[in-house]
């Protein structure tokens, strides 16, 4: 088997990836910034506390960090946050922090924020964050910031089950770049280090599919290999 080979997918760049801003640097944030920044993807992270922005420097002193007051509108906009892609709010408390950057960066004017995702404590929480113009909310005890930070880089990846620690399974949708061509044409043992164990439509998997499988727009993927070798697949 050869070595896993990103350069070879043209769709591997920062400009695929995106731009990030995390408010918020605890324990689920700081998790969703270190998996984005392995990702190579673009980060700006935030917080209030000097202590928290000096921690996450410590694990990757690269890191684009501001410290400041996340419910202050012109410190997030002169920060650039309101410049990304998706900007993700983790902070946990105070709940008005967290509703009030929330609403500065998907409702100021002049925002360039396609997405925000927001971490909730409570059901009550929940509901104010979607109030205020959250596309998403999450619970750090249904999902942890790593899990999150590689969902927002593989948006195709539906699900993983790890078989050990290196080796995974996983569900994906097959990538654009797939689309009308065959398994002999990908190569994707050979080129990226993956085995393909199933593909198809979601109600119809055809298992161990032969090599001359030509792939449709949204069909499913089932690919085992290590965890580098399966994130070396193109995003969707």
């Amino acid at each position: 088997m050869e070595g896993v080979a990103t350069a070879w997918w043209p769709w591997h760049s920062r400009e695929k990836l995106g731009s990030y801003a995390v408010i918020g640097i605890g324990r689920f944030g700081g998790a969703v910034c270190l998996e984005l920044l392995r990702a190579g993807a673009e980060v700006l992270a935030i917080d209030s506390s000097q202590r928290a922005i000096d921690g996450i420097r410590q694990l990757d002193p690269s890191l684009e960090a501001r410290v400041l007051d996340c419910s202050d509108d012109e410190a997030l906009r002169a920060s650039g946050a309101l410049d990304v892609d998706t900007v993700v709010v983790a902070i946990g408390e105070p709940l008005e922090a967290s509703i009030t950057a929330t609403l500065i960066v998907k409702d100021s004017s002049g925002s360039r924020v396609r997405q925000v995702i927001a971490r909730a404590t409570s059901e009550l929480h929940e509901k104010m964050l979607y109030r205020v113009g959250a596309d998403r909310v999450v619970f750090p005890s249904r999902m942890q910031g790593q899990r999150l930070g590689r969902e927002l880089v593989r948006p195709n990846l539906l699900e993983r089950l790890r078989l050990d620690d290196r080796n995974s399974i996983e569900e994906i949708t097959v990538p654009a770049g797939f689309v009308g061509s065959s398994l002999r044409d990908l190569k994707l043992r050979r080129r990226c280090g993956v085995t393909v164990l199933a593909a198809g439509p979601a109600n119809h998997l055809t298992f161990n599919p032969p090599a001359s499988y030509v792939l449709a727009a949204g069909e499913l993927l089932v690919v085992m290999g290590s965890c580098d070798a399966l994130e070396s697949l193109p995003p969707r």
